[in-house]
């Protein structure tokens, strides 16, 4: 049974960002975001949904640091060091990527598609 006017009720595009947004801050639950504005969850998580499809088609940039190189401690009193192991030398880290506490390390010669993939399982996540 329906009682009232019982009609769709029409969010504004700010509206839905404002909501999709609060609905990401931290300790925040999507229930709890729907329920204080007469929302089911299911609709907040599509308008989720949908901002995550959309912000895929801008490209997005973040601000990239580069850090030198720490210089390597020269102590006269330092022990001698340990003779080279044989085999495959380890590869210097080519980037490291820092995404809501998870860091990723894309060592040189990672395969484009595996980038890509762990990438885009980084932004699942979020």
């Amino acid at each position: 049974m329906f009682t009232g006017a019982g009609r769709r009720r029409d969010w504004s595009a700010e509206d839905k960002a404002r909501l999709v947004a609060e609905s990401f801050e931290p300790d925040v639950t999507v229930s709890a975001v729907a329920r204080r504005h007469g929302l089911t969850p299911q609709q907040l998580f599509t308008w989720r949904r949908e901002a995550r499809k959309a912000s895929e088609m801008i490209p997005a940039f973040v601000p990239a640091v580069v850090a030198p190189e720490p210089a390597p401690a020269s102590e006269p009193s330092a022990p001698p060091s340990r003779p080279k192991r044989r085999g495959r030398p380890r590869r210097a880290a080519a980037i490291e990527i820092e995404v809501a506490g998870a860091r990723v390390t894309i060592e040189s010669g990672a395969s484009p598609a595996t980038i890509a993939a762990v990438l885009s399982a980084l932004k699942a996540g979020l």
